[in-house]
């Protein structure tokens, strides 16, 4: 799932391409999608686009015109996506235009090209006119100050009993933080993930104090079992790591984000935990697998299984699944041809048996079916006779 990082890449990969770009025309949206429409038709507007946590604001702006009719009600358009699965941009030819494209802008050149939104498996979604969420916390990497103020003064919450590795998820607290993300951070302090989510916190202070140079308390007491967890001494604590390494894969630039080259060999480089061979996986009470190493902590789920290992799929291919189901095809005829060689080759293998060893075989069946014929006559003859004497000797 894309997560803070890529939904700000996805936002300058936008800013980018569309840069001095022009579009005019109305917003066309798939047939498949049950997203609303955008009704939104322009002469000409330009496009940017801004991210906050795991949301990407994309703002049309018509440009002013002389015609009052045109620049009536004419004013710039938000609208909100989020990812979902598989959400991301791409800007291509208009006869490059991916399968998956659910809403397309048009440029006014000729030949045009075209800003699309690509989402195979449609569990995406955008709103026009729409605004941040407003049950989202503050951007963990671009309002730093705020996120750590709202996770600290809210210490309280029932949503800090849970473990620490499911609490990261909570986008309330946490705008941004995914799956990959939470293995790394907590890879990095050696912080169990299954061990209550306020004993990791308490204790921080709402403003930053790394640049103090204040060590970090290298043990976590746990309430419930009186024990107390080790962890790996830092500069630098949970909170500011949820700021710093989701900005490493925003510095790795556009090979972190690159819908157009496909190149994730330095982020398969960056990542210590997760999906790293040796790192162990569960799936917590969510049914989201956690990677991780070590010992899992007290409030892991019990009877839990580590999730069988999958075949990672090409990254070209990620966006488009309609190649997988090709090749499903592909396989299934294979196998019925297979199916149809192997009857025929039986059927010749019988033809060409010798006339003999046929004719023989149906003579055996003709003798053993006689043989069944002669033991059952005469045991109904003698049962007959039987029945006679036992008569005579009555009488």
């Amino acid at each position: 799932m894309p997560e803070g990082p890529e939904l700000h890449l996805a936002s300058l990969f936008v800013n980018k391409m569309c840069e001095g770009v022009l579009f005019a025309g109305p917003v066309k949206k798939s047939e498949v999608s049950k997203n609303p429409d955008v009704a939104f038709v322009c002469e000409a507007f330009r496009i940017s686009a801004a991210s906050r946590g795991k949301e990407v604001k994309l703002t049309m702006t018509p440009i002013k015109s002389d015609s009052p009719e045109a620049e009536k009600g004419q004013q710039p358009v938000d609208i909100v996506f989020r990812f979902g699965m598989s959400g991301f941009f791409r800007f291509t030819a208009e006869d490059e235009l991916p399968k998956h494209a659910h809403l397309c802008f048009y440029s006014m050149e000729q030949p045009r090209r075209v800003l699309s939104y690509v989402d195979a498996r449609r569990f995406g979604s955008w709103q026009p006119h729409g605004t941040w969420q407003p049950d989202r916390g503050p951007c963990i990497m671009f309002e730093y100050k705020s996120f750590r103020e709202n996770v600290v003064s809210h210490l309280s919450d029932r949503a800090f009993d849970r473990p620490i590795c499911e609490v990261l998820l909570n986008q309330k607290y946490f705008n941004g933080i995914g799956n990959y993300l939470r293995a790394e951070i907590l890879y990095r302090l050696s912080i169990p993930p299954f061990v209550p989510a306020r004993s990791v916190l308490e204790g921080l202070d709402s403003e930053d104090t790394w640049e103090d140079r204040k060590p970090v308390k290298d043990e976590i007491l746990d309430k419930k079992t009186a024990t107390k967890i080790k962890v790996k001494e830092e500069r630098s604590d949970l909170l500011r790591l949820c700021h710093t390494v989701p900005l490493e894969v925003v510095n790795l630039g556009g090979k972190g984000y690159d819908p157009e080259k496909a190149d994730y060999s330095a982020f398969k480089a960056w990542l210590r935990c997760y999906y790293v061979e040796g790192m162990k996986s569960l799936r917590d009470h969510n049914g989201r697998t956690m990677w991780f190493q070590g010992d899992p902590g007290p409030m892991a789920p019990k009877n839990s299984k580590s999730p069988k290992a999958k075949k990672r799929i090409k990254k070209d291919e990620d966006h488009d699944y309609t190649q997988n189901k090709k090749g499903a095809r592909k396989q299934s005829e294979s196998t019925e041809k297979n199916k149809t060689v192997k009857k025929e080759t039986r059927a010749v293998k019988r033809e060409d048996l010798p006339q003999e060893t046929t004719r023989q075989r149906r003579v055996k069946q003709k003798s053993t079916e006689q043989k069944t014929i002669y033991k059952t006559e005469p045991e109904e003859g003698s049962r007959r006779r039987s029945s006679r004497v036992t008569k005579q000797n009555v009488k």
